[in-house]
């Protein structure tokens, strides 16, 4: 079985340097955010003391084995998000696994965010010391009131294009692309869909 270990910066297959399994997207002093793929039977590792948000992308099923031993089975649906740390995840199913991987560097902070700052719509999915998780969907040529939000990852699940209005009246238009990963700063606006495609993503919020 090859595995595929992430942490600490350190990207590898077996003793070799990674080639294949996963691509840096981007590093900064809060996160680092790369995109993994496993065949069958790879394996993903988990560096025991940094924790992880993971989006899954694509796939059928996988199993996560936890430091302390606990084993638990994954029905993967695009979309999916979970929290990993100490542990190593094997993609036991029949197709190639595919997920964005979010690993917080800081030491986060004890501040609770809560739904501060975000719009009824959005899903709160987890909030911890590290990071706020949630998803927004915006459908197509539909509008967000003004809100706020601290510097985040963005995983585009469904893409579409958005105009951002500022407080003072000044504008902005984005292009959200399907399955793309980047980092937004913190920002106050309202958001309008211009597109003709219901947006999807789910944003992580790190802490600290």
């Amino acid at each position: 079985m090859r595995g595929v270990m992430l942490g600490l910066g350190l990207l590898a297959v077996g003793a070799g340097l990674l080639s294949a399994g996963a691509t840096s997207d981007f590093t900064n002093d809060k996160v680092a955010v790369r995109e993994v793929r496993l065949a069958p039977g790879e394996h993903l590792g988990f560096a025991g003391n940094r924790e992880s948000v993971v989006v899954y992308l694509a796939g059928d099923e996988a199993q996560i084995k936890f430091g302390s031993g606990l084993m638990t089975h994954e029905s993967i649906a695009r979309g999916r998000v979970v929290r990993l740390e100490d542990a190593v995840l094997t993609n036991t199913g029949h197709q190639p696994l595919r997920l964005v991987q979010v690993e917080f560097l800081t030491g986060g902070s004890s501040e609770i965010w809560g739904r501060t700052g975000l719009p009824s719509s959005y899903e709160m999915l987890f909030e911890d010391n590290l990071n706020r998780t949630y998803v927004i969907r915006v459908a197509a040529h539909e509008w967000e009131p003004m809100h706020s939000h601290h510097a985040r990852v963005v995983v585009c699940l469904d893409g579409s294009t958005i105009e951002h209005i500022r407080p003072d009246g000044s504008t902005r238009t984005t292009t959200l692309k399907t399955d793309s990963v980047s980092w937004r700063l913190a920002e106050t606006h309202k958001a309008h869909n211009v597109g003709d495609s219901d947006l999807w993503v789910v944003a992580i919020e790190p802490k600290g």
